[in-house]
């Protein structure tokens, strides 16, 4: 007799019943349980594939921002860029502007979030992207192979200085306010030295509204019972331009290169910077968008902040392709043209795809 269904029923019902408490992860830390429920648990052939993998000794490249305002550090600092960006797709960023104080008052706003009553959070609990500010844990519950062990706050803008404060928890209100005027800044000078780095105007990248569309992911990663078993974020590389990651300090992000973990030490005041999927596309693969994920740990909760410039998100008929300057007999284009809603509402659909941009984008 064939099972098989009433199998995937049974999940179907426990993601329903999870979901429907609004009280994500956290809420089943609370209830005291010591083992993890099964829709968290990887797949056997998952969890063997991971014991082959080698665990890495290498440091994430660390960049100094320090000094950019002057004619021979900028063309290092553009440099150190453009090798860290061809190779690991991921740096992590130093003297940045963006002060120690900001950082631990925007990581505690969103601990606060998470750690107040749930009855105020529930108030937040969606599945609706249409929504501005949205809480859940797992965009991707119903599409994924596995639930990670995670809760997410989501908050979409177009412009920092135009959000409708009402619209945000009271609890983080402050601070998310100052710090999105602050990390949109700083990913304008980053995009102008990504431009720089290949080899274009400083402005050619913004020009194109790569740093429109930002979009914060606010991550709680419980301590996990089990954390052998679960991710706290599965493998992807990032759908946008450039992300731009504030994490407290125990880790757990790691990212696939060379065909080994490799785990990015949290740096107190650091900032880790990683490029996606479509700066890859416009940059013709010059830029690397690196698969990386997050494990699950013991200690908790980690803390992080991913900000996400993934241009005009809200605009039609907007798209984008291999750069023209970049383009030539030898070098021809390996990425089609894409039409940005297209490519976003086919990414949310589809959930968290490690090849998603190959998938969907090759030429």
């Amino acid at each position: 007799m064939d099972t098989s269904g009433a199998q995937e029923y049974d999940r179907l019902q426990e993601l329903k019943t999870f979901d429907e408490t609004k009280a994500g992860v956290k809420g089943l830390v609370d209830s005291g349980l010591q083992k993890i429920p099964k829709i968290f648990v990887r797949p056997a052939e998952e969890l063997a594939k991971d014991l082959n993998y080698k665990r890495a000794q290498i440091e994430v490249p660390v960049i100094d921002l320090g000094g950019l305002e002057k004619t021979h550090r900028h063309k290092q600092i553009v440099e150190e860029v453009r090798i860290a960006s061809e190779t690991w797709g991921f740096f992590r960023v130093v003297n940045h502007g963006i002060s120690l104080n900001v950082l631990d008052e925007m990581l505690d706003a969103i601990q606060k979030f998470n750690e107040q009553d749930v009855e105020e959070k529930k108030k937040y609990y969606t599945r609706d992207n249409t929504r501005r500010v949205r809480f859940n844990s797992n965009f991707d519950l119903f599409a994924s192979r596995t639930a990670s062990w995670r809760d997410s706050l989501a908050i979409s803008f177009l412009d920092p200085d135009q959000i409708n404060s009402d619209d945000l928890p009271a609890i983080c209100r402050k601070s998310v306010i100052e710090y999105s005027k602050l990390v949109n800044n700083l990913g304008n000078i980053l995009f102008g030295l990504l431009s720089e780095a290949l080899g274009l105007e400083p402005e050619y990248l913004r020009n194109m509204d790569c740093s429109e569309g930002q979009r914060f992911l606010c991550h709680y990663y419980p301590a996990c019972p089990e954390p052998e078993l679960t991710l706290g974020t599965a493998k992807h590389s990032d759908l946008g331009f450039l992300t731009i990651l504030l994490q407290n300090q125990i880790d757990g992000l790691q990212i696939f290169f060379q065909n080994q973990w490799v785990d990015v030490q949290p740096i107190r005041g650091a900032l880790v910077i990683n490029i996606g999927d479509l700066l890859q596309l416009v940059s013709n693969g010059k830029f690397t968008s690196n698969k990386h994920r997050v494990v699950a740990n013991r200690l908790g909760p980690r803390i992080s902040i991913a900000c996400f410039f993934s241009g005009p998100i809200n605009m039609d008929e907007v798209f984008y392709g291999p750069i023209k300057e970049l383009i030539s007999e030898e070098n021809p284009p390996i990425y089609k043209e894409i039409l940005l809603s297209d490519y976003i509402a086919k990414a949310f659909t589809v959930g968290i795809d490690e090849n998603f941009l190959v998938n969907y984008c090759k030429g």
